[in-house]
């Protein structure tokens, strides 16, 4: 590890316990023939354990430098891209493999968040499930409910399409170097039932606008729809003009989407 220049850019933190490694791998669910697609193995210490599994392993990593790890743990069953998963042909890279569902896996820094997990809703594959490490308070927000300040409209894009559960957090001690917070691990699981909509594209509008501003009401941040409609349904729930966007489920902004 001292040979290896992390690079700040690429917002590097290799976990180095075994410990936590072992109740990330606890935590997978991995189908008969299940493939596995890593995001920024680092220095592979995940990946080794990924490999007890027995699945076919693809990880895409960025950073050439990591083949002074990664390359050791290659073989036929484990491939290694060196490449950006988010410019990366995900569909061709996998077309000669034979699985029928796929496991993402994934420590990863905030600001890519949110892009890594709209690249894996597009690209409708047959979804397991999704492990992300990430900072504490970004899983907060992912896993918030209603009512509480961490809910925003990213809480409610990903609970479309997902049950989403903090699994546990981790120290940043687990880590080297030490980054500046802790991490936690959250798991994204394909909704079995998917809600009934109208319009997506409508839908995410709507929630998008309405947190504007979270300050404001719901009122005043939205601003190209038929309010008269949205009142309809919110009276329905007992709601009043001074209704804010973090007071409103999911559920409560489908049905707006769907009276609209």
């Amino acid at each position: 590890m001292e040979k290896f220049k992390f690079k700040k850019k690429f917002g590097q933190n290799f976990i180095n316990n075994d410990k936590i490694i072992e109740k990330i791998i606890n935590n997978i669910n991995v189908s008969t023939n299940n493939l596995i697609i890593e995001i920024g193995p680092g220095s592979g210490m995940l990946t080794k354990h990924l490999k007890k599994l027995n699945k076919k392993i693809i990880c895409y990593e960025i950073d050439k430098d990591t083949k002074l790890f990664l390359d050791n743990i290659k073989d036929k069953n484990t491939k290694i891209i060196y490449s950006d998963f988010m410019t990366s042909n995900i569909l061709e890279d996998i077309n000669s493999i034979n699985y029928d569902k796929v496991s993402f896996i994934a420590n990863i820094p905030y600001y890519i968040t949110t892009p890594i997990i709209k690249k894996i809703i597009n690209l409708d594959l047959n979804i397991n499930e999704i492990i992300l490490m990430v900072q504490k308070e970004v899983a907060d927000r992912f896993t918030a409910k209603v009512k509480t300040k961490q809910y925003n409209s990213l809480t409610i894009f990903l609970n479309y399409y997902f049950d989403v559960e903090k699994l546990f957090d981790v120290n940043k001690s687990n880590f080297y170097p030490m980054p500046s917070v802790d991490s936690a691990i959250v798991k994204f699981t394909p909704k079995k039932k998917k809600f009934y909509l109208k319009n997506e594209e409508l839908f995410f509008k709507l929630v998008n606008e309405s947190f504007t501003q979270k300050r404001k009401t719901l009122k005043n941040n939205i601003k190209n729809f038929n309010y008269k409609k949205i009142q309809d349904v919110l009276k329905k729930y007992g709601f009043n003009e001074n209704v804010r966007a973090e007071e409103i489920s999911i559920e409560i902004f489908i049905e707006i989407a769907n009276n609209l």
